[in-house]
């Protein structure tokens, strides 16, 4: 039970001192502890730095809680993530830990159950209600004019790593997801679903010239 969101949704200030999940930080003399994924701590400048977290207050009825994040976008798959039944602040954390939020967004697209499970605290079940639940509810994929479960069936292959992979990449170039899936999903179907992940990123990229 996440209960209520609270008003903090930034904070900016020193970074005073880090631990394994967590955060303060020194908002012009007062520190705030924050609760934090391992990519977030990771992309966080060094103690003694100037940074701007942005934070998720959790309300409950007996506990106040800050959670940070390095970008919105990590903050609203939190919130997403949490939609599902059986997904807490901790299994989200972990989820957010292990994977980026353009990986998740891939596994969605791919209904990749595999690559959410390798979370922390995330069993085959929970990892199938995730990709299952948020296949629609994803905001990357609001504009995308295919149903994500048509792409997801086309990607569906022994080769699922490198279709992974090559839509990441293609993400990593600026394309949005439901476009690299669409794109990745066309390649294979002129291609074939044996095409190493470099050749395949090749002619996805053909795909989305052509489109």
């Amino acid at each position: 039970m996440t209960g209520q969101h609270g008003m903090i949704g930034k904070l900016k200030g020193r970074i005073d001192s880090v631990g394994a999940d967590w955060v303060m930080v020194d908002v012009g003399g007062v520190c705030y502890f924050v609760s934090c994924s391992s990519n977030t701590l990771r992309a966080l400048p060094p103690v003694g730095e100037f940074a701007e977290v942005h934070t998720e207050m959790l309300v409950s009825q007996d506990n106040i809680r800050l959670v940070g994040f390095a970008t919105l976008l990590e903050r609203d798959w939190f919130r997403l993530l949490q939609t599902v039944q059986g997904v807490g602040t901790r299994v989200a954390l972990g989820i957010l830990s292990t994977l980026s939020p353009n990986e998740v967004g891939n596994a969605i697209a791919l209904q990749d159950k595999a690559m959410i499970s390798r979370a922390n605290g995330v069993g085959k079940k929970l990892a199938e209600r995730i990709v299952l639940e948020l296949k629609d509810k994803a905001p990357a994929f609001a504009a995308a004019d295919v149903g994500l479960g048509q792409v997801a069936s086309e990607l569906s292959s022994p080769r699922s790593s490198a279709t992974t992979d090559a839509v990441s990449a293609l993400v990593n170039l600026g394309y949005g997801q439901s476009q690299a899936a669409l794109a990745v999903s066309a390649a294979i179907k002129k291609n074939g679903d044996d095409l190493a992940a470099e050749k395949l990123i090749r002619a996805a990229l053909k795909e989305l010239a052509l489109g």
